[in-house]
């Protein structure tokens, strides 16, 4: 039986594999995205969509799905000390989408995945565990766990923090955990936010709230160490205590504690394997970088299997060693802004820098610059 054959196969059915799907079939790659999940993940875990990732989205006709099904945030209360101090506004962000889009990820992938089915109904194959990839310097042969096999130009690793791609290259994948904590869960919004995102900050440590479709809001506080028991109520407790906002514990629909990581691969590519997304680099989910991340490597690694296309075969070493150097240094960056946001947020040591730093984010002067921060400018 001969194995199937194809331009590009994707490891990893999250946002980055499916959109990196999206984008390829619409350029007319053969393509299979291989998921080992048999059903999608209902974890509403990232949700914000920064202004760059969705000029991108749009490019494979998903942007107004997402614009419908979300909700757009263009500014947000800053709070120190439980006094209101002023609005941040994105309004002086570049068109067209000078706003922040906030929808559970499990949305935003189903509409991904629809798109996907709609470009390719075969693209997409559930319950393919990949196991043993085989680079023989012409093509890559993908064993599945139950012995089915794929054969590909090249293999792009979108699977995650435990990359089995990486893994099997043998990149080195270096970072740690830093010692912030956080609990954050959904409950019906109670507040007059409306669509405005609210950042708390004290003594007690940084208290955010984002707004959800459907009068749900998202509640993101931090703990001095990790809650293991993540009640409703110990979540609604912290919110009072640091807010005065009551939030009813009934209306919860979800709830996490979780602690935050940062990691990076020494390269993005080895041979005919590439990564992209957080099989890459790791940054901290606050400031809710690190999906739209993948979502900017894959649009470039897109770009590049175009270029490569029209090359000599073989001669496809230095794009990839380009798109990694170039997409490293932008998730290096990532990374710094992510820490920065932690670093405002830290009950230990609070005072009149972050006092100042806040002022100044809310600032007529600055707040071009810091808008441009936030929406992820500058990392594309």
């Amino acid at each position: 039986m001969t194995t199937p054959h194809f331009d590009v196969v994707i490891v990893g059915a999250g946002p980055t594999g499916l959109f990196l799907g999206a984008l390829l079939v619409q350029a007319g790659f053969t393509c299979r995205v291989l998921e080992k999940r048999t059903e999608p993940t209902q974890h509403s875990r990232s949700i914000g969509i920064h202004p760059p990732a969705l000029e991108r989205l749009a490019r494979v006709g998903i942007a107004e799905a997402i614009l419908t099904q979300g909700v757009q945030v263009d500014g947000g209360f800053g709070f120190v000390n439980g006094h209101e101090i002023g609005r941040f506004s994105m309004a002086n962000c570049a068109p067209p989408y000078p706003f922040i889009v906030s929808l559970p990820q499990f949305e935003t992938e189903a509409i991904l995945e629809a798109r996907l089915f709609e470009l390719d109904p075969k693209a997409l194959t559930r319950g393919f565990d990949v196991v043993r990839l085989v680079d023989s310097g012409t093509e890559v042969l993908a064993q599945s766990r139950d012995g089915a096999e794929l054969q590909a130009g090249f293999v792009v690793g979108c699977d995650g923090m435990n990359s089995v791609v990486r893994k099997g290259l043998g990149i080195s994948y270096s970072g740690g955990d830093y010692p912030d904590t956080f609990v954050m869960g959904d409950f019906s919004d109670s507040t007059d936010f409306g669509p405005d995102a609210a950042i708390f900050l004290g003594r007690s440590g940084v208290v955010e709230s984002f707004p959800l479709p459907g009068g749900v809001r998202r509640w993101v506080v931090r703990t001095e160490t990790r809650v293991n028991d993540s009640e409703a109520n110990s979540l609604t407790a912290f919110i009072q205590q640091r807010t005065g906002i009551q939030v009813d514990a009934n209306t919860c629909s979800m709830i996490s504690s979780f602690g935050v990581s940062h990691f990076l691969t020494s390269s993005m590519f080895k041979g005919r394997m590439v990564l992209a997304g957080d099989a890459a680099h790791i940054v901290s989910p606050i400031g809710g970088q690190g999906m739209n991340l993948g979502w900017l490597d894959a649009f470039a690694l897109c770009e590049d299997l175009i270029s490569i296309r029209k090359e000599p075969t073989g001669a496809f070493h230095s794009t990839f060693a380009r798109y990694s150097k170039h997409r490293l240094k932008c998730a290096k960056k990532a990374r710094q802004r992510s820490e920065m946001n932690m670093w405002l947020g830290q009950s230990s040591g609070f005072g009149l820098a972050q006092k100042a730093l806040m002022h100044m984010v809310l600032s007529p002067v600055f707040k071009k610059h810091f808008a441009n921060q936030f929406t992820m400018r500058g990392l594309e």
